[in-house]
């Protein structure tokens, strides 16, 4: 008899729910959120288990990668998929989490996720990594031009470069101000410093990749929206046509029809 398993992954600790064929549960149980702990209790079973299902998540790849390479057959689930299939249930909990996706498995009624490549997931960090200095290294700077906007000091247009000199001749004189404003500069000195390294790290990464480099032979294509296209596509081959691509990153409209209503939406984003 071919037997499914659930995990439901929490930070510390995941729930797992083992069912044979018929539906019927042969296993509950509570480990660590750890490939090793999952290993050993899977091996304890010593039963034929044929899939193995996570909700996708922040852990869910990390434990999906040492499970494949155990040679279990793993998949993600779509998490908005899994949502919609047990928000039938008044209680939830990890256990009835756990339950609920081993029995999406024995019935098939769920949509696999994309696992990325250690490549791809790697450039997703970097991303993700530029993206926040980047964001906060805006927000220092326009806390800087809102503290001095209320002495009266106007910054104006100034480039990034003479940022700092145009500041600190404003605030000259000013002991108050050069106080809070300069502990402001230094830390907008290193998340500049910080950031142009990530930024660095994006192009030479962006220079030595083919594919990004047709991409970028299009108009209006850097290298910061080649890279991210290429890492989020990862492997072209799991697209059986280039227009379900665009599903892919949810350029799709909405539509809502029923007897004779039918409108047709904006797109969805939900891909």
């Amino acid at each position: 008899m071919d037997y499914y398993a659930g995990i439901d992954v929490s930070l510390e600790q995941s729930s797992i729910c083992v069912v044979d064929g018929s539906g019927k549960i042969v296993r509950e149980a509570k480990v660590a959120s750890e490939p090793e702990a999952l290993l050993q209790l899977f091996a304890d079973l010593a039963l034929p288990i044929v899939t193995i299902g996570l909700e996708a998540g922040p852990l869910s790849q990390w434990l999906r990668a040492a499970l494949v390479e155990a040679g279990q057959d793993v998949v993600l689930l779509e998490t908005r998929h899994v949502k919609a299939a047990l928000s039938a249930m008044t209680v939830k909990t990890d256990r009835k989490d756990a339950r609920g996706i081993a029995q999406l498995l024995r019935m098939g009624w769920y949509r696999p996720v994309h696992a990325k490549s250690a490549n791809a997931q790697d450039v997703r960090a970097l991303l993700v990594g530029r993206k926040l200095l980047q964001a906060k290294l805006l927000d220092v700077e326009l806390s800087i031009r809102g503290i001095l906007r209320g002495y009266g000091l106007k910054v104006g247009e100034v480039s990034r470069g003479s940022f700092e000199a145009r500041i600190r001749e404003l605030i000259e004189g000013h002991e108050m101000l050069g106080t809070v404003i300069g502990a402001m500069l230094q830390a907008r000195g290193a998340l500049w410093n910080e950031f142009t390294r990530l930024h660095r790290a994006m192009l030479k990464i962006t220079r030595a990749d083919p594919v990004c480099q047709r991409l970028m032979s299009a108009p209006g294509v850097g290298a910061l929206v080649a890279i991210t296209y290429r890492s989020a596509v990862d492997d072209p081959g799991r697209f059986e046509k280039s227009r379900t691509v665009g599903a892919y990153f949810g350029l799709t409209p909405k539509k809502y029809q029923s007897g004779e209503t039918d409108i047709d939406g904006g797109v969805t984003k939900v891909g």
